[in-house]
């Protein structure tokens, strides 16, 4: 590794970081980024994965004020994130050869929810109730976010604030911070798993973790001011770039 790809890597972890804390699919920016340096698909996953994790944790402790009465929603709903995740990973693990064929398509779909998710939990906002988070609907949907985050990740932060706030009656920012606190646990689990029996780059995922850390800081700052449509639109081109990279080699 070239001390210029160090520091792109690096400046890479910092921006996933941030958007991870704010609203998530950060791995758009640094998986391509590790792809485009020769590193082969599974590869640049798990590492990502594993670098990744310091910074969910710098975000869910930059938003442990809107943390606080959720200790019931974290037990609950983390044993649910922390199965799939693990799951997710497993799979992986399992059936590594299937990954880079479907990696255009699970990059689609995470591109898709960010530009819908504000309308579909406007549209279901009504179905809502104040013990949703005990009902099964909310638990199986979070377990397959769970699987897909073990599984890949990018996206998965979309995915899970969508459904928490489809299905739970609360402020946005605080479900935010159960949303870190689950993508911690998730991530997590799976990073246990890859870096005991998967090929991790412990340099890559060490320059990642340095930068995700302070990303998930400034995240947690920018979180409350940074303009929703225009930080979607950010993740929207880079999943555009990375995904004609997948396609066209």
């Amino acid at each position: 590794m070239t001390p210029i790809e160090a520091a792109v890597i690096l400046v890479a972890g910092l921006a996933a970081g941030t958007i991870n804390t704010i609203v998530g699919s950060g791995s758009l920016i640094t998986f391509p980024t590790l792809l485009a340096f020769g590193y082969a698909p599974f590869d640049a996953n798990v590492s990502n994965t594993v670098g990744l994790v310091p910074g969910s944790i710098s975000g869910a402790v930059g938003y442990r004020r809107e943390l606080v009465g959720q200790r019931g929603r974290v037990l609950r709903l983390g044993v649910v994130a922390g199965a799939g995740g693990l799951t997710g990973g497993l799979l992986l693990r399992a059936f590594p050869g299937a990954f880079a064929a479907v990696v255009p398509i699970l990059i689609g779909v995470a591109l898709i929810l960010v530009a819908i998710g504000p309308r579909l939990s406007s549209a279901l906002a009504e179905h809502r109730h104040p013990e949703a988070h005990r009902s099964w609907p909310l638990s199986v949907t979070l377990f397959g976010s769970a699987v897909y985050g073990g599984y890949f990740g990018a996206g998965q932060g979309i995915i899970m604030i969508a459904l928490l706030t489809i299905f739970l009656p609360d402020d946005i920012q605080r479900l935010n911070g159960l949303k870190n606190v689950l993508a911690v646990i998730v991530n997590g689990a799976a990073a246990v798993l890859f870096a005991l029996i998967a090929p991790v780059h412990w340099d890559v995922a060490l320059l990642i973790a340095a930068g995700s850390i302070v990303g998930g800081q400034i995240g947690a700052r920018l979180g409350r001011r940074l303009p929703a449509p225009l930080l979607r639109a950010m993740i929207i081109c880079v999943g555009l770039v990375a995904e004609a990279r997948l396609l066209l080699g």
